[in-house]
């Protein structure tokens, strides 16, 4: 991995899940890393975040914070999603250029994409139509953000870039009922089913809709990677270029969790986008690829929420 960029990193958002797994693959780097608390920087708060990096002065900054929502959560607090992720990241990357950093990497999110996107979706897809609806918010916010850092480098320089990850799952993510996003919310779900032993479970839309997940290790693994190229593109996917509907990812987890009902759907719910899988050729062609299959992720992802539930330490914001 190059180090000659950066010698302090700053990684924003890492409690989350997608930070939380960044940390742990840098924690070996020979970075000095830098993070702080929500109650110690409020990213919302431009104030708050000069100061921080008037104090701590990073030479490398990667923007994993983001507020993160399911279908429910989006179509229920636009505002929210919208506002809350111009917020922090205007005012970190911002801020980032203010203080002479170095190199900063900003997590995006596939829903930039057009709704109705061609399959696999390429990176030039941006703004090439409209967006899906229900997470339209969320997805103009980490538009910003993208176009921010694409913008900083043209007009100053500085390598500032993008990564564009798929769906992602693992150890640390938010388990809500209504909030979480579908394979956790399916995973719990059908392991409360198995427990109580009911007789169904009952999936939201009608099960056609299909999406590609990433382990969120194999994600922090392309991070480390990209921040690590000496000319890095503007943006770039990241994801496995595999897909399955919802309905076969329905029958996975069941599997997984050893639950043995029966599988309904609810055709009343939304789907959201039709497809969401991502073309994977510039960062193959660059060196990397993904190495957790979705099963054994899913395994991975089951011990790690029995061992969450156990010690009182499932997320469920």
């Amino acid at each position: 991995m190059e180090t000659r960029n950066s010698k302090r990193l700053f990684i924003a958002g890492h409690r989350g899940m997608a930070g939380s797994a960044i940390l742990r693959r840098f924690k070996d780097s020979d970075f000095e890393l830098l993070y702080a608390d929500r109650d110690e920087l409020d990213l919302c708060d431009a104030g708050q975040v000069d100061q921080y990096f008037s104090a701590h002065r990073p030479d490398g900054v990667i923007l994993a914070a983001a507020k993160v929502g399911g279908i429910f959560a989006n179509e229920q607090s636009p505002v929210d999603f919208l506002t809350d992720n111009v917020l922090m990241a205007t005012h970190v990357i911002n801020a980032a250029f203010r203080h002479s950093v170095r190199r900063l990497l900003y997590l995006g999110s596939s829903c930039i994409y057009p709704r109705d996107s061609e399959q696999p979706i390429q990176e030039n897809s941006l703004l090439s139509a409209p967006l899906e609806k229900t997470n339209e918010a969320y997805a103009l916010a980490k538009i910003i953000g993208l176009k921010l850092c694409q913008a900083y480098r043209s007009q100053h320089g500085v390598q500032f870039h993008s990564v564009m990850p798929t769906n992602l799952y693992g150890a640390g993510d938010n388990y809500h009922r209504e909030n979480s996003h579908v394979l956790p919310g399916l995973l719990r779900r059908f392991h409360e089913a198995k427990v109580a032993g009911a007789e169904s479970v009952v999936i939201w839309g009608t099960g056609t809709a299909r999406r590609e997940f990433l382990h969120v290790d194999d994600l922090a693994d392309a991070v480390c990677f990209v921040f690590g190229l000496a000319d890095p593109p503007e943006w770039v996917n990241v994801g496995t270029g595999n897909d399955l509907t919802i309905l076969a990812l329905a029958h996975l987890i069941a599997d997984v969790v050893g639950y043995q009902g029966e599988i309904q759907i609810d055709p009343s719910r939304p789907d959201g986008a039709p497809a969401k899988r991502l073309d994977m050729t510039l960062l193959h062609q660059l060196g990397w690829k993904h190495r957790i299959e979705l099963e054994d992720g899913l395994k991975m992802t089951y011990r790690s929420f029995l061992q969450e539930l156990d010690s009182d330490a499932l997320r469920e914001s």
